[in-house]
């Protein structure tokens, strides 16, 4: 049974900090802005969805207890709605669309929903702990480093100097301020609004325009003292000996911003979409997973992709699109190097870099922001990937109907 896209939403991404502009509002009240904008955009009884699947990297705390759940009550679905929270990293909110999905083509449900939300101006990065950063076990047996040491060691082994890195990022907010300024995330994005019905935020909070290699070469590197005052340079080069010394080229210019959002999609099967009386936008072809070497964690998005690409019987060249999460600049180069993928195919309109990486939402924006963009250019195909921490991707394959 085919498994289609009948809508998506999104919210603005806003600075993830106290003085960001979405700092004010709970992490539930986040999460269930778009589950709002989908029961209003189409008229959705909402007792037809059978489920509805949330990414969530941080959940303790506000954004704890099966946040989706919560969401879901907040945005005033029929009760009859489950939710579920889920956590794969940074593919949390390609996973949840990857699992309502599956639901559906299973026959195990009509209707669902999948998504994701992080806040990350109240709950902040690695707040829940875990094994493999604080058990002194695990860390040795898996060589385990930050994820910035990882993006170096990415970038050092693949001989990726300064320049490139930030002549990327540059391109990434020319992209992103061009998109906006075009409106080609008018239909998606939905202003986040507050208990009082005011606008806190219309737009995505962190291009900065302006941006240049020239004024990006200013900034100094972020991972150097982590990674030789703390060992974790030594640590890396214990696993990847052929790397004579690890360069410190990423900095917050061209690694993924620290932002709040949340994005939704609807999916379902042909018979819902005639009884919600809505025609399907795109159908899901395929989508994969994958686990790959924990120390340099970043280099798994090619291979996920492959195994996207093999399962529904395509190559590269069958795809017209390409989106890929900007968790560093390193990333996106050495996916579009290992599939031979030219620049102006791939995150078109900008990513993370330049508007933010919400850690358990992204997922599920950028496959709305490329399904955009298929409609917007008739174009057919697009694969949407993302690397995963502790050395995972995920991947999906979308076709525009």
């Amino acid at each position: 049974m085919e498994a289609y896209i009948y809508d998506h939403v999104r919210t603005p991404r806003g600075k993830g900090k106290p003085d960001g502009s979405l700092h004010e509002i709970t992490p539930v009240w986040l999460a269930s802005r778009p589950l709002v904008a989908l029961r209003e955009r189409n008229q959705l009884e909402t007792s037809l969805v059978d489920d509805v699947i949330m990414g969530c990297v941080v959940p303790v705390g506000e954004q704890g207890g099966n946040i989706a759940r919560m969401a879901v009550l907040n945005a005033d679905y029929d009760q009859s709605v489950p939710a579920v929270q889920i956590n794969r990293y940074c593919g949390s909110g390609l996973e949840a669309i990857a699992m309502a999905a599956a639901k559906v083509s299973a026959g195990q449900a009509d209707l669902a929903i999948g998504g994701g939300v992080e806040s990350m101006s109240r709950v902040a990065m690695g707040a829940d702990g875990g094994a493999w950063a604080q058990d002194p076990q695990m860390a040795f047996k898996t060589y385990f480093v930050m994820q910035g040491i990882s993006a170096d060691l990415l970038a050092s082994l693949h001989g990726h100097s300064r320049n490139d890195l930030d002549s990327y990022a540059a391109e990434s907010h020319r992209r992103a301020a061009l998109a906006w300024a075009e409106g080609r995330f008018a239909n998606s994005v939905v202003p986040v609004k507050d208990f009082l019905g005011l606008t806190l935020l219309a737009r995505d909070e962190t291009i900065r325009p302006e941006t240049s290699a020239e004024s990006l070469s200013a900034l100094k590197p972020a991972f150097t003292e982590m990674g030789e005052k703390y060992g974790y340079d030594s640590v890396a080069m214990q696993r990847y000996p052929q790397v004579e010394r690890i360069h410190h080229i990423h900095h917050a210019g061209n690694s993924s911003g620290i932002v709040d959002g949340a994005a939704a999609v609807l999916v379902g099967n042909a018979e819902m979409g005639v009884r919600l009386g809505r025609k399907p936008r795109a159908r899901i072809r395929a989508f994969a997973a994958v686990g790959s070497e924990p120390t340099i964690m970043l280099d798994g998005p090619s291979h996920a992709a492959r195994k996207a690409l093999a399962r529904a019987g395509m190559t590269p060249s069958d795809i017209d699109l390409w989106e890929l999460n900007e968790a560093f600049s390193s990333v996106v180069l050495c996916f579009m190097e290992a599939l031979s993928i030219p620049h102006d195919r791939i995150n078109v309109n900008g990513g993370a870099i330049a508007m933010g990486h919400p850690l358990g939402a992204t997922g599920a924006m950028i496959v709305g922001t490329v399904l955009d963009e298929l409609e917007r250019n008739g174009r057919s195909t697009a694969l949407i990937s993302v690397c995963v921490a502790a050395g995972m991707a995920s991947a999906m394959i979308i076709e525009r109907i």
